[in-house]
């Protein structure tokens, strides 16, 4: 430790540092000028750090996400936005497992981390412990009913129990998420007597033949009538509502590959965007505000979200009304605009939108002999070219089939060739002696 015995003014001296700009400098005993050596030894020790989680991220990237998200698994946000970063990196976060997660994430292999129950909301210490002993003690469980009767109901409240649910933990043992729902009063009821009986040393009639615990005693269970399950959507709203995220898949998913007609964004690339460059991206509305604006126009922001993360968006005055009827949360739409910097983040100017299961696609189906004559490409950009009337509306792309069977070959036209009224195209081409049929971008 350095001990400082006086002070004294040395002018402008010529000194190395990485620190504060002012009254950091002192005079060492020898004479010689030494600077603020806390700042260099604090950067020293970041540097080495920062060397250390990139060695392990780069060398050990499912081991090293897995701690990661572990350590911020109070935090719901920060495990959502690791998660992402996770599966950007080729990584899968697979659900909650009632019989193999552990308090933790898991890296299971190269590819795959299992969800730990600390990150699970409405699930506390006490009843994580409480699950992993009793799983721990008598082996895995057998069903809602099995789980029910081994667990502390009142650590494990019902709460927990529909979060466990609907985050698709009970999914290995029972699929079907909304009769475990509506099962959950019933096995309550029925697991709590049971084990009175038990603590009061009765015996159930049922009980008489069972002479150990593998023999499955749960089988006598009460169950409500047989339900069908939740669809695919439903399932995915009721895992955003009780963990905060979609741990399945996204609900754009199944939408995104046929999406990439388009030749769409990632919101988490609109920083990557020029400024004035027409873009589109695939997404769904979280969340929509709509305002008055000072001259008493309506305009909206909307917090919009795809695979890749979220951004917001405005929809101006000039626009609002041809965009309004869309305007609702959890709508899945492509949307076209241009990003812009506000408040150190990018959003999305929206200029048009529509509804993904209403957009459509011009197929054309031209031979090789018509591909490669001069004559008919031009006639036929030409047709395109006056079909495209509103550069700010790109609603319908205009792909090229070409020629027949395994040969066969797809080629989009540029955005400036996209029109936007399906009917007069078909029947300009049809007429120009072109092969031509409207369909939709995603099949029914």
């Amino acid at each position: 430790m350095v001990k400082i015995v006086r002070r004294q003014s040395l002018g402008k001296q010529n000194v190395y540092d990485i620190g504060v700009e002012y009254h950091h400098n002192f005079l060492l005993g020898n004479g010689m000028v030494a600077s603020n050596c806390f700042n260099k030894s604090h950067s020293t020790a970041y540097a080495y750090v920062s060397y250390q989680t990139a060695y392990l991220k780069a060398n050990y990237p499912v081991e090293y996400m897995s701690a990661l998200l572990t350590a911020s698994s109070g935090n719901q946000e920060k495990v959502d936005k690791y998660r992402e970063n996770a599966q950007k990196m080729g990584i899968s976060i697979l659900p909650p497992n009632i019989n193999r997660s552990e308090e933790d994430f898991v890296p299971l292999d190269d590819n795959h981390i299992l969800f730990g129950f600390s990150a699970v909301k409405n699930l506390g210490q006490g009843a994580i412990e409480n699950i992993l002993n009793a799983r721990n003690s008598d082996g895995e469980f057998k069903s809602l009913a099995d789980f029910c009767e081994r667990v502390e109901l009142r650590t494990v409240n019902r709460r927990a129990l529909e979060t466990l649910i609907y985050c698709g933990a009970f999914d290995p043992v029972q699929s079907n998420r909304k009769q475990l729902i509506n099962d959950i009063d019933v096995l309550i009821s029925w697991a709590q007597q049971r084990n009175k009986e038990k603590a009061s040393g009765q015996m159930n009639l049922f009980d008489m033949g069972i002479k150990d615990r593998s023999e499955p005693i749960f089988e006598q269970a009460p169950s409500t009538s047989k339900v069908e399950d939740y669809p695919l959507q439903e399932k995915l709203r009721l895992e955003k509502e009780y963990i905060g995220f979609y741990i399945s898949e996204h609900p754009l998913q199944a939408v995104n590959q046929a999406a990439q007609i388009l030749s769409p964004i990632s919101l988490s690339a609109l920083s990557e965007q020029k400024a004035k460059q027409k873009i589109s991206a695939v997404v769904m509305l979280n969340s929509v505000r709509k305002i008055i604006t000072k001259k008493g126009d309506p305009m909206a922001f909307v917090q919009m979200e795809d695979i890749t993360g979220e951004a917001e968006g405005t929809i101006f005055p000039s626009t609002y009304e041809a965009l309004e009827p869309l305007l609702e949360e959890g709508k899945q739409l492509i949307v076209w605009g241009k990003a812009q910097e506000r408040n150190d983040k990018y959003q999305l100017i929206i200029d048009d939108a529509e509804a993904i299961e209403q957009v459509k696609m011009i197929m054309l189906e031209i031979t090789p002999e018509q591909a490669l004559d001069p004559a008919q490409s031009n006639y036929l950009k030409i047709i395109l070219s006056q079909q495209s009337t509103e550069p700010h509306k790109f609603k319908i792309p205009v792909i090229a089939a070409i020629g027949k069977g395994e040969q066969r070959q797809f080629i989009r036209f540029g955005q400036k060739f996209w029109v936007q009224d399906e009917t007069k195209i078909v029947t300009s081409l049809q007429e120009a002696g072109f092969r031509v049929h409207c369909e939709p971008l995603l099949s029914q």
